[in-house]
């Protein structure tokens, strides 16, 4: 099955479903929906609500964690259908995934069109992020290109390319370089224009575990985005309808 096709699933959030194969399944997360439950809760999950859309043909189906998104991050997120495609997926994760690129509204007008975050990540008990100096005990590098599509006084829309998935990564260093993600309080926000965190995981280029085929998986950043950085009497650098929408390919 290779259609897109979206699905009820929590109260409140609809799944959209971007591919389908013997072992894995694509799909849209929406913003405010956890992957998995925080210890002691029985809210539902995307993992809850993948699990079931499995099981309507494979009644003793599960689907598999094999990344995660922030909560209140939505977006393209892919789950495995079978211990083996886990384990196919998590040993050679970083080689399989090709691109890793999102969406986010920034507070401020940033300076510069494009540029590279290239700092190291460390994270302290309470499970704050926070960039050290390299080389500092438990630290991990973290490496992020950045450049601005649109941007107005008050926002900056931009793109994000991940070299490296660390925890909180885009979130800790765009706070740190002084343009905090909007409606993310945790780590410098002073806004929170949509009610919610402003950031949406975009594309997802994977390497198939087992067939090596190569899938481009795109979700289009909200328009909510698109209407925060719109800039009157000049074009944005997105064009004048936003980045360009695709089909996943390979």
């Amino acid at each position: 099955m290779r259609q897109r096709r979206s699905d009820s699933g929590a109260p409140g959030h609809r799944i959209e479903y971007i591919y389908e194969d013997k072992d894995i399944v694509v799909v849209e997360k929406p913003e405010g929906l956890p992957v998995i439950a925080p210890e002691g809760s029985r809210a539902k999950t995307l993992y809850d609500i993948v699990t079931a859309h499995i099981q309507r043909v494979n009644p003793r189906g599960r689907a598999a964690v094999v990344h995660r998104l922030d909560r209140d991050t939505s977006g393209v997120m892919v789950f495995a259908k079978h211990a083996g495609a886990k384990k196919a997926l998590m040993d050679n994760w970083n080689g399989l995934v090709k691109e890793r690129g999102y969406t986010a509204v920034v507070e401020g007008s940033i300076i510069g069109k494009e540029g590279t975050f290239d700092t190291w990540l460390v994270e302290n008990r309470a499970g704050q992020v926070y960039g050290t100096a390299p080389g500092t005990q438990g630290a991990l590098r973290a490496i992020t290109h950045w450049k601005v599509l649109s941007s107005n006084r008050r926002y900056s829309l931009l793109s994000l390319n991940l070299e490296t998935g660390r925890k909180h990564q885009i979130r800790v260093q765009l706070s740190e370089a002084g343009y905090p993600i909007a409606g993310d309080p945790r780590y410098g926000a002073r806004s929170d224009p949509l009610g919610r965190l402003c950031l949406h995981a975009t594309i997802l280029g994977l390497e198939h575990p087992f067939t090596h085929d190569l899938y481009s998986f795109e979700s289009p950043p909200p328009e909510g985005f698109l209407r925060l950085t719109e800039t009157r009497g000049e074009e944005s650098a997105a064009g004048p309808h936003g980045p360009r929408r695709e089909r996943p390919r390979h």
